[in-house]
């Protein structure tokens, strides 16, 4: 037998496990992550218009036509205009204001649109410059790249407040999400492609980032310290880094690709310059052509390909009968062969 009063508090029981939830999405200190807080108030607050109405008449509908009620009995009964408005016309209304929202706030807050404000009371000065950030991917962690500071971290991500922060992101392998609960919302990082997050933290704390995205067998432990530091505190750290003897090559950088899981936090106060481009282009490898190279040359042969076509046929054979080898003669570096 269950005592009275424990009996009374077992309703309590599920506000108790929910007390220990971390509610940083919903209680974020950056502004876009504040932004699309506030879309989801909103939009649940809109749902709840039917949601609850539905739900109370649920309840009132059982009781008031339960077996033996004394309720009006009226078999003929089979329409009402002003019942029909209210049923279409309320969820209508609701897709509407809702449809606004989306399509304002899918604009406003794209990831790739530059930031125009640090927070709601504060604008963007037109000569501030954001803080570009090189993120990659790894089996199973993350790299920071700071290529205007020229210093690189694995693991930890430091960026300093109310400055805007511009993070071109990518992967080494498989497709993951970059995720700062705190800073904004979710997006992939996919091989041999870049994507851009544009977000600004208003407030200097220690927070966390993850992948949101399976990824293997080291997910769950994909995650990474984020730091909010002041401006001055920033540029120390900087300094530091530089000091720091590690110097993050190709060579480097493809024993760090290797799989791991829970990586140490690694500082190199030196990067090879262009490695992040070298990575997205899935070049890293000595001997290897970068696919933007490559591309180029495809289109540059498909551009001539094109020309060639489109000439008459006497003139097309005679210029594929005209085209040189580049391949030297046997013995002889300065006579092409002739096809």
């Amino acid at each position: 037998m269950i005592p009275k009063i424990v009996r009374r508090g077992l309703p309590l029981l599920p506000l108790a496990a929910l007390a220990g939830c971390n509610t940083v999405v919903m209680n974020p200190t950056g502004d876009i992550a504040k932004q699309q807080a506030d879309l989801i108030t909103i939009s649940v607050v809109l749902m709840l218009i039917i949601i609850v109405p539905v739900m109370i008449l649920t309840v009132l509908f059982a009781w008031r036509y339960r077996k033996g009620a004394n309720a009006k009995y009226t078999p003929d009964w089979d329409h009402s205009t002003k019942l029909e408005l209210v049923i279409w016309g309320a969820p209508l209304l609701i897709i509407i204001v809702l449809g606004l929202i989306t399509w304002v706030s899918t604009h406003k807050l794209d990831p790739y649109r530059p930031l125009d404000r640090i927070d709601e009371h504060r604008p963007i000065p037109a000569s501030t410059k954001p803080l570009e950030v090189q993120v990659v991917a790894l089996d199973w962690k993350w790299l920071f790249i700071y290529p205007e500071q020229g210093i690189a971290s694995v693991n930890e991500l430091v960026t300093p407040v109310d400055v805007p922060v511009r993070f071109k992101i990518t992967s080494s392998t498989v497709m993951n999400t970059f995720y700062i609960p705190t800073l904004a919302g979710m997006i992939y990082a996919m091989p041999g492609m870049e994507t851009t997050l544009n977000a600004v933290l208003n407030k200097p704390g220690d927070y966390q980032g993850l992948s949101a995205n399976f990824s293997g067998e080291g997910f769950s432990h994909m995650k990474f310290g984020y730091k909010g530091v002041s401006a001055g505190e920033f540029d120390a750290w900087v300094q530091k880094m530089k000091a720091n003897p590690g110097v993050l090559n190709r060579a480097d950088y493809l024993a760090l690709e290797k799989p791991s899981v829970r990586e140490p936090v690694r500082y190199y106060g030196q990067v090879e310059p262009a490695l992040f481009n070298r990575v997205l282009n899935r070049c890293v490898a000595e001997g290897s052509v970068c696919m933007n190279q490559q591309m180029a040359d495809d289109h540059k042969r498909n551009q001539v390909a094109a020309a060639i076509k489109a000439l008459p046929k006497a003139a097309a054979a005679q210029v594929a009968n005209a085209e040189v080898c580049e391949t030297p003669a046997a013995g002889n570096p300065n006579n092409p062969v002739k096809k």
